[in-house]
């Protein structure tokens, strides 16, 4: 029930968002930045009534760690497509997701994603890639975070995969702060029971603020590697906390 719900709020939402398309390109021809920010306030309360509809509760910690007045680079676990709906439900301020190529192919979806500043990334294209990431850097130079998961796909375990270090390299250029972000228990509202959606508990945490250039040499040189560390430990002490 919660499947058939789901889609046919989708469907309605598509419906609706046809007019609004109009409305945020009017708002970006006069003021960019309110674009993506009506653009953003509209897509979160999409996303927290389809949380809603699928009978999900988050617990968010650590909000309070992310930096007010900065752009920040969220680095994160990826287990769900649902992962997304969490992430932009509990950040504090106007983000954009990177994701797959392909996301860019789906015109409904991808309007909306331009609109928020997301980014598509050719995880097969090494000079697409760094173009991406230069995208992101001046985003972030502009005042927009940005989201990733350098895993490159959904771990289909526990376990996470080895985090692509060129992921980072947005912080590094910029000198933003990294934030840790670990997510669990998404897999266990569909990827675990496709093509059903199952109602779940979630737990999202934001870590202290990880910034490039005062980590020693070595850390700096694998910062993939250290901020995964940050984020298997969170993974490890909140599974506890996850209530069915």
């Amino acid at each position: 029930m919660k499947t058939i719900i789901t889609a046919l709020f989708l469907l309605i939402f598509f419906i609706i968002s046809i007019p609004l398309f109009i409305v945020e390109i009017i708002i970006g021809k006069i003021n960019p930045h309110l674009k993506v920010k009506s653009s953003q306030g509209i897509v979160v309360s999409a996303f927290r009534i389809i949380l809603f509809l699928c009978g999900i509760k988050k617990t968010v910690i650590g909000v309070e760690n992310v930096p007010k007045e900065e752009a920040v680079l969220y680095v994160s676990n990826h287990r769900s497509y649902f992962d997304i709906l969490i992430g932009y439900t509990s950040v504090p301020n106007l983000t954009g997701f990177v994701a797959k190529k392909e996301m860019s192919h789906i015109p409904f979806i991808s309007l909306w994603m331009s609109f928020l500043n997301c980014l598509f990334l050719d995880r097969d294209n090494v000079r697409e890639g760094l173009k991406t990431i230069l995208e992101g850097v001046e985003l972030i130079k502009k005042g927009y975070s940005i989201f990733i998961s350098p895993e490159g796909t959904r771990s289909q375990n526990a376990e996470m995969l080895p985090f692509k270090e060129g992921s980072l390299k947005m912080a590094e250029k910029t000198g933003c702060a990294i934030i840790p972000v670990s997510i669990n228990n998404t897999d266990n509202i569909f990827e675990n029971h496709i093509p059903w959606i199952k109602k779940a508990h979630v737990v999202i945490e934001f870590g202290k603020p990880v910034y490039p250039n005062e980590l020693d040499k070595e850390n700096r040189k694998f910062i993939g590697s250290y901020v995964q560390n940050i984020i298997r430990e969170t993974l490890n002490r909140n599974a506890g906390l996850v209530k069915f």
